[in-house]
């Protein structure tokens, strides 16, 4: 399958994406060099290759998730990476303004 620089720029106003002159040609070589390797790929014969999920043996990297217990306000808020005015400062998250 052959990329174009039309294709690109189809799927980049798709993605509400700009791209200069350069940035189409480097994206247009790059991404027919992946379709390529996806086309040899397709070509490995793996009749007799059972399915595999995974293939490393692995346990979870993230540490277990067991509460933590403080005996007081102030405990808990010197773990708080940031506060303001006593409570927990978190990022926003939802824009009470955004009516979307």
């Amino acid at each position: 399958m052959k990329i174009t620089k039309e294709d690109i720029k189809h799927v980049a106003g798709l993605s509400r994406l700009e791209f200069s002159e350069d940035e189409l040609e480097k994206f247009t070589e790059q991404m027919g060099d992946i379709i390529n390797m996806a086309d040899q790929l397709a070509e490995v014969d793996t009749k007799d290759v059972p399915e595999t999920v995974q293939v490393v043996d692995r346990d979870t990297v993230f540490r277990e998730d067991k509460p933590e217990l403080w005996e007081t306000r102030e405990e808990l808020m010197e773990n708080v990476p940031e506060k303001a005015d006593g409570y927990i400062k978190v990022p926003v998250i939802i824009d009470k303004d955004d009516n979307a």
